[in-house]
């Protein structure tokens, strides 16, 4: 399971690097550890607390791609939640709408400000708009926005569920594949990041579930 993995990476995130084994301390406390020097330099002890410091541990070009991709990802997010401003009749569907259009937005301000201050290329929201743009996974096609966009009322409703459920899905793809490339999703803020999309967008892809198994349950 995804949430198991961010675990267990915050765990060796937070391991030195591998030493030889050191003798248990004299005091019968816990054995020292041991932190190996660059080359040419001694080994030193250091102490638990420096061992779990994550502040120092550097990004990946992995984190940045993630990073770049994830904003056009999100900024789709947000124009389907525009559309059902309109396209929509559902108080349950609106509600729905500012959640996800408040926690994607200042996500989305986060992401360009964490590349911005790492000197990295920002795409502006409208990126994925741009001739030979790739879609990210779970992102709908341009036909399905048009399909979308064309559709009013309950059936707006329903493609609305059923193409977020798949962007979010797309969005959990995408931590998975960054959690999966070593050294990358260790830098404190991107192990938060991608720790909190796991986190909200599982929790709202279980949302939007009960809210499409009900709606079609009264189709019938």
């Amino acid at each position: 399971m995804l949430a198991a993995s961010l675990a267990c990476r915050s765990a060796t995130a937070a391991k030195p690097a591998t030493a030889p084994a050191a003798p248990p301390s004299d005091r019968g406390g816990a054995p020292p550890i041991v932190q190996p020097g660059a080359p040419g330099e001694a080994s030193k002890v250091i102490s638990a607390a420096a061992a779990s410091d994550l502040s120092k541990v550097d990004y990946t070009g992995a984190d940045i791609k993630f990073m770049q991709g994830m904003i056009g990802h999100h900024a789709q997010a947000l124009e389907m939640v525009e559309l059902l401003k309109t396209h929509s009749a559902s108080a349950d569907m609106k509600k729905l709408a500012l959640r996800i259009e408040l926690s994607q937005d200042d996500e989305i301000k986060m992401m360009q400000h964490w590349l911005e201050v790492r000197g990295q290329q920002v795409p502006n929201r409208m990126a994925m708009h741009m001739h030979g743009a790739m879609l990210m996974p779970g992102m709908l096609s341009p036909d399905e926005m048009k399909r979308l966009e064309d559709t009013r009322g309950p059936e707006f409703d329903r493609l609305f569920l059923e193409g977020m459920i798949k962007h979010h899905g797309g969005a959990l793809s995408m931590v998975r594949d960054l959690v999966d490339t070593p050294g990358a999703a260790q830098e404190s803020e991107v192990f938060a990041f991608v720790s909190d999309v796991e986190a909200d967008q599982r929790m709202e892809i279980d949302r939007m579930g009960a809210m499409l198994a009900t709606m079609k349950e009264h189709q019938q």
